[in-house]
């Protein structure tokens, strides 16, 4: 009997399956399909249907796996909540596995820990679920995805399958960037946007198991051996609360287009996860119709609008979105990275290189290489080839600086002969060797900004669902598009 078929016959147990065996593709596949089914009956309003494929969803294997291994393969896998429990082996996750039940399930609190903010000095809330709500939480969200994508706004980017900021930036190019594109644009900002959700909204509005939605938004966290009540929001650290936030804020596209049905005001709408722009022809529709509008659409919700940073820009002075700045030159949009974002990466970059004065090369190449990588993908889409040569430069420097602080009684030329070589017309090409486990030598070499290409983005359908069999192609071709690129920039 292959692994496979122990998933789909009866009721295995952890004895009789292998995880390291386990055909993710037919799980993904079957799970996929019930999705599927799902989001169909939600677009033809087949509320019962629903709520009946997510219960069958719910209580499948193959969720129930498919939850297991993505809160093990994620980033937060190795930080453990109040019981300091994490499933490593692969016994404990199967183990984890067989243990997502809803009946006799009661969440445990949160672990509430801080995590620096943009602004220097100020911190976010972060609150940690144990291994065993995670894995709830994820199973439950497979059933609620669907539905979530099926309701959610159509210029909405943040939280979403197969959907990036790159997405929302290149949305702000079409509302924005012609001629006769919308001249004036409200930068919205919402206060404490998942601290202050209304639960009894929640509840009432989101389509899945209430009993469960009520035992995580109303489990409390631990701060410094005190336990707190929830009374208001969504834990950000909840794998759920992202989609909660999606729902939320779901609806409020339409809202803002029925407030004037004039073409000439320009009335459109661009949201990645709390944070959202409107454009406008007019500074006195923004001011008189829409935040009116967005405020009553919030206050439903238990949310309001910051004064403090919400605010209408004139396109030509330009404004920051998603740490790009948006703006036009005498009539030119031209999008780039934002001053305080280049500024923040920077100094994030000296901070690694001094946090190192004694780090192999290797291995100080290792740590900069993801975070150098990371960013220039991030805004190789924008207008960013001279910041991009702006950041070479200071991290050549801060390079230079670090070689000549380890050697101080050597000459210039040694250390450039020591951690620089030179490959064709390049001479100043910081890289080391090093060998492997196997005994072979190898060159690491530090990446560099100045040599990323600017590729242009090529905007998701706005009206694109993975949950659509209509458009299972496109996102095929997506995804091999996408594939086909990475290859090309490695």
């Amino acid at each position: 009997m292959t692994e496979s078929t122990k998933i789909d016959s009866g009721a295995p147990t952890a004895k009789n399956l292998n995880w390291n065996a386990i055909d993710w593709h037919l799980v993904k596949a079957q799970v996929r399909r019930l999705q599927m089914r799902i989001a169909k009956a939600t677009k033809e309003k087949k509320y019962g249907k629903v709520k009946s494929l997510q219960w069958l969803l719910t209580h499948s294997l193959n969720a129930k796996l498919l939850a297991v291994k993505r809160v093990t393969s994620n980033k937060g896998a190795k930080t453990p909540g109040i019981d300091q429990i994490i499933w490593n082996t692969p016994l404990q996750k199967l183990r984890g596995a067989m243990s997502l039940k809803r009946h006799g399930y009661k969440t445990q609190p949160l672990k509430r820990i801080y995590i620096p903010k943009k602004q220097k000095g100020t911190f976010r809330p972060l609150s940690i679920p144990v291994m065993h709500c995670r894995a709830q939480q994820a199973l439950y969200l497979l059933a609620l995805e669907p539905v979530s994508e099926m309701l959610a706004d159509k210029n909405s980017y943040g939280f979403r399958p197969r959907r990036s900021a790159a997405d929302a930036i290149s949305q702000c190019y079409l509302l924005l960037a012609k001629r006769g594109s919308a001249q004036h644009v409200l930068e919205a900002d919402i206060k404490s946007c998942f601290d202050k959700i209304s639960h009894p909204w929640l509840i009432e509005n989101i389509a899945m198991d209430k009993s469960m939605l009520k035992q995580w938004l109303k489990a409390g966290y631990i701060d410094e051996g005190k336990q707190y009540d929830t009374n208001e929001g969504t834990p950000q650290g909840g794998i759920i609360s992202a989609t909660l936030l999606v729902l939320t804020l779901s609806g409020l596209e339409q809202a803002i287009k029925a407030v004037t049905h004039k073409r000439k005001d320009k009335i459109n709408i661009c949201v990645y996860a709390d944070d959202f722009i409107i454009s406008s022809a007019s500074k006195e529709v923004l001011t008189e119709k829409i935040m009116p509008t967005v405020s009553d659409f919030l206050a439903i919700r238990g949310l309001s609008l910051s004064k403090e940073k919400t605010k209408i820009t004139y396109i030509e002075d330009g404004f920051d979105f998603l740490s790009v700045n948006i703006r036009k030159y005498d009539g030119k949009y031209l999008p780039k990275p934002s001053k305080e974002g280049v500024q923040r990466f920077l100094n994030d970059i000296r901070d690694t290189i001094k946090a190192n004065p004694t780090a192999k090369t290797e291995n100080l190449i290792r740590l900069l290489n993801p975070k150098l990588r990371g960013w220039t993908n991030y805004h190789r889409h924008n207008c960013a080839k001279k910041t991009f040569n702006y950041i070479s430069y200071h991290l050549f420097q801060a390079i230079w600086q670090w070689a000549k602080r380890r050697h101080p009684k050597k000459g210039l030329r040694w250390i450039k002969r020591k951690y620089f070589r030179t490959s064709d017309s390049q001479n100043w090409i910081f890289s080391t060797t090093y060998t492997d486990q196997y005994g072979v030598k190898n060159q690491i070499v530090l990446y560099e900004p100045a040599k990323v290409p600017i590729i242009r983005h090529v905007k998701i359908r706005a009206d694109a669902n993975p949950y659509k069999p209509e458009y299972q192609e496109y996102f095929r071709a997506r995804r091999m598009k996408r594939l086909q690129l990475k290859s090309r920039t490695l």
